[in-house]
């Protein structure tokens, strides 16, 4: 059983063998009180949770599947950025400097990888382009990583983008160098994201 559970923990993002390990251990010294908790929030994650079918985003639904960004009559609509992830989501969030809608990849491309669609959700953000009318959107707004993955998927988003651009009449910015190369945008602080986005090109 330590094996089986060690093995899932290994899993999750950035965890080796040894760190699993010690989870394990972790939850083994915990009392049983403990245990439940996580248990059923754990449980509880998948039951309440549930994916934004508008951004991708997970978000805790009370009623319908759109989250309530997406609904928010405050959010300007001509405005799209596109992330990596979730956590990326809520980190420019607490920067508290971008007002428009979100739309969440899953991922960034592969240098090498040539199914494309089955890493990230290109059909899903070409389908919502092509469901928009001229005028509706004034700016896409990328923000990636700055490392060669987001600088590749970067690239593919523009790619893919551009026969919709001067059909609808929007133009394409990416983060600005405030971030430096290298920089993870989950782990930014909030003025590093204000510098990006004011930067952005």
């Amino acid at each position: 059983n330590i094996d089986k559970l060690a093995q899932l923990f290994k899993e999750f993002p950035g965890i080796g063998e040894r760190q699993a390990k010690r989870f394990v251990y972790f939850l083994l010294n915990k009392n049983p009180a403990y245990l439940g908790l996580l248990s059923d929030g754990i449980v509880n994650l998948k039951n309440e949770i549930q994916q934004c079918s508008s951004c991708f985003r997970y978000f805790q639904s009370k009623n319908g599947t759109i989250c309530d960004v997406c609904t928010n009559p405050k959010t300007d609509s001509s405005l799209l950025m596109i992330l990596e992830k979730d956590s990326d989501f809520e980190n420019v969030r607490r920067a508290k400097v971008y007002t428009g809608k979100y739309f969440i990849l899953g991922g960034t491309v592969p240098i090498v990888e040539k199914d494309t669609p089955r890493r990230v959700r290109i059909n899903e953000l070409l389908t919502q382009m092509k469901n928009k009318t001229p005028g509706e959107l004034k700016e896409v707004v990328l923000a990636f990583s700055m490392n060669p993955h987001g600088d590749h998927t970067d690239t593919y988003i523009r790619e893919q983008l551009s026969p919709f651009m001067q059909k609808l009449g929007f133009k394409i910015t990416s983060l600005g160098r405030g971030l430096s190369t290298g920089t993870e945008l989950e782990y930014s602080d909030n003025e590093t994201i204000k510098n990006a986005l004011k930067n952005r090109q």
